[in-house]
């Protein structure tokens, strides 16, 4: 096991540096300069331009761009915002909270309700409530998030005036606060859990199937003892890579729907990077959510062996 982690952790740190090098020359040679703006303003000369240009190593080669990103990063210094004239480590710092206080409750909201949706649709086969589960299923995986999102403003918000539709990073009190956080989390939420719902029942219904499962029914144990303790600890199996999966895609969800809601968040301020060209701000949250893929496929590899003693490492 320890030295499988090893080798696993050797191989997703180059996997991350061939991320970072593809990511930074994408952004480096993309069309667009941070200060091209200035070029048509009367108020500044063109020396400006160019001094701020060379401030911030845009004028140097790639490779050298490169290598002082790469030698600041794993230094904790994610540099300079171009557009916001700020650390680009305090900025996103001050974001992360609300974005992880959402995501963390729509993944929770996703699993609660994809796991007992999907067991109870692969023990009730062809029932009116798997037909339910499917049409939802699929309801979940063809509507995108941005569509889900307009759908509750216009009710919840214009048409039932239940909810806030604007967020509102200022406002103080636990209820105000959560009344606000209800709508994102869950149009994220209800997006995890559609495709995770099919995944836990395709899972069940071949674990029911197996021989001992027979085998535990015809001994004469309850059927509740055998879907828990027997079926579901095998079939969730598989399912922990979807689970591990879904905390990075949720956090690309979060891009459009903070910018629905308008929630001060890490998905925000990677639209208002990309509007204002700010490379800096742009590959820290990029290259942030590459890691989070990495870990997740890491930890869903670690978490096979703790569910499941019959897989070995080698």
């Amino acid at each position: 096991m320890g030295r499988y982690l090893i080798r696993r952790l050797m191989v997703s740190i180059v996997t991350l540096v061939a991320i970072s090098m593809v990511v930074f020359s994408i952004l480096a040679l993309a069309p667009g300069d941070p200060f091209g703006e200035l070029a048509t303003n009367p108020n500044f000369k063109p020396e400006t331009r160019e001094r701020l240009r060379k401030q911030f190593g845009l004028d140097d080669p790639l490779h050298i761009r490169y290598q002082k990103w790469a030698t600041e990063y794993v230094q904790g210094n994610w540099g300079e915002s171009i557009a916001f004239r700020t650390s680009v480590r305090s900025y996103l710092f001050s974001r992360i909270p609300v974005t992880l206080a959402i995501v963390g409750s729509a993944f929770l909201l996703g699993v609660l309700i994809a796991v007992p949706i999907g067991v109870i649709s692969a023990l009730k086969q062809y029932s009116l409530f798997d037909q339910f589960a499917t049409t939802f299923a699929f309801l979940g995986f063809s509507l995108p998030t941005f569509f889900t999102g307009l759908l509750l403003i216009l009710v919840l918000s214009v048409k039932l005036d239940w909810l806030p539709f604007v967020f509102d990073s200022q406002v103080e009190g636990v209820w105000p606060n959560i009344k606000q956080s209800i709508m994102p989390i869950v149009v994220l939420g209800l997006a995890g859990s559609a495709q995770l719902t099919r995944f836990v029942r395709a899972s069940m219904l071949e674990t029911i199937n197996q021989d001992y499962i027979r085998t535990a029914r015809a001994k004469g144990l309850r059927e509740q003892t055998v879907v828990l303790f027997h079926a579901m600890r095998n079939a969730l199996i598989p399912v922990v890579t979807i689970v591990a999966l879904q905390v990075p895609e949720i956090f690309g969800g979060a891009v459009i729907t903070e910018q629905i809601f308008r929630v001060p968040g890490i998905g925000r301020a990677l639209i208002d990077a990309i509007g204002a060209a700010d490379t800096p701000v742009i590959m820290a949250i990029t290259f942030g959510v590459a890691v989070l893929v990495v870990l997740f496929n890491v930890i869903a590899d670690v978490l096979y062996g703790l569910l499941d003693p019959r897989i070995t490492y080698t």
